[in-house]
């Protein structure tokens, strides 16, 4: 279903439609859009604790993906409603050990989320408010499953969707791919004596290796979620090759994640999207909404060869089958 749907959509792979860091180019006319939007912890920047997106359909389907740390909890007015909840690890910047109470508060740098959702995390507080589907590969789909019950939620929310294979939910397609990464689950999120004994030993529970994302969605759109990941050769066998990914979320904080210079090689040599969104820089990228020079957002940028777009917190970017960025970009 993805190849099919990708080589129609790639037979007209044009320019990119937005403006790339100042510079205009071309629009093209369509209608049938799919909106990216960044839930960061201040409004209209890129900042260091940023990874949370919001993808909607052209159908309405809405997809949340790593809801992280600066999304304000289920009430969060920002996140409309929710369809589908991603995550691709249990590392608590992503799942949402701990969140932000309202958005710009503490700086880009360090903002303030000291607001605790252990232990279920702010993933199942969104997921159980909403009624959304949490969807994921390894073997997280069960630890969710009992955390959605002990929120009070529906454990069969909880979706899996293993590396070959595909769910469709909404209308959206989802498969998970490998990342290279780890993917450990902090005692803080568990209760009673096994919490105990792993923080005294130091270790987490395991739920299996952390995964990214490949998205198809209803106007052709193929969207790769990288996670956080090194360079892996199924970057380019599986990601390209096989999906043929139009549009790319990619990580660039370096030592935790690949680092700028490496993620560009994924971009250039390995997938070869038609463009890119930057993430997970844990950086101030941006001031005023551009990007700042010595930034690794900065190093990425000019390294990359594509359209690269930065996630400005709450300004929509709409992307066409083509992964060409026709409203919202900078």
């Amino acid at each position: 279903m993805f190849r099919a749907g990708l080589r129609n959509t790639m037979a007209f792979a044009g320019v990119s439609v937005c403006m790339l860091f100042g510079a205009a180019m071309p629009a093209a006319a369509d209608d049938h859009v799919v909106k990216v939007t960044p839930l960061g912890s201040h409004d209209g920047e890129f900042c260091g604790r940023d990874r949370a997106l919001v993808f909607e359909d052209p159908n309405g389907t809405r997809i949340l993906y790593d809801a992280g740390r600066t999304v304000a909890g289920p009430d969060d007015p920002r996140l409309g409603k929710i369809d589908v909840v991603l995550v691709s690890h249990m590392h608590g910047d992503h799942v949402g050990d701990q969140r932000i109470s309202k958005t710009n508060q503490g700086t880009c740098g360090s903002p303030d989320t000291g607001v605790s959702t252990l232990p279920q995390s702010n993933t199942v507080d969104i997921a159980v408010k909403h009624g959304a589907k949490i969807v994921t590969g390894s073997e997280m789909p069960a630890f969710f499953a009992a955390k959605l019950k002990d929120a009070g939620g529906d454990p069969a929310n909880s979706l899996l969707v293993r590396f070959g294979g595909e769910r469709e939910v909404g209308g959206v397609a989802i498969t998970t791919v490998p990342a290279v990464h780890s993917n450990g689950v902090s005692p803080s999120f568990l209760t009673g004596p096994l919490a105990e004994y792993l923080a005294a030993a130091g270790v987490g529970a395991s739920v299996g290796p952390p995964t990214g994302y490949v998205l198809r969605f209803s106007n052709g759109l193929v969207v790769y979620l990288s996670g956080d990941t090194g360079i892996t050769a199924e970057q380019r066998l599986v990601v390209r090759d096989h999906y043929g990914a139009g549009l790319v979320v990619m990580n660039i904080g370096d030592t935790f994640t690949t680092g700028p210079k490496q993620a560009a090689y994924v971009i250039n040599d390995l997938v070869q999207p038609k463009a890119v969104i930057a993430s997970h820089a844990n950086e101030p990228a941006t001031s005023g909404g551009m990007v700042q020079e010595g930034t690794r957002t900065a190093l990425f940028r000019d390294s990359v060869t594509v359209p690269v777009h930065v996630p400005l917190s709450g300004r929509t970017m709409a992307f066409n089958g083509m992964a060409s960025c026709v409203s919202g970009c900078n």
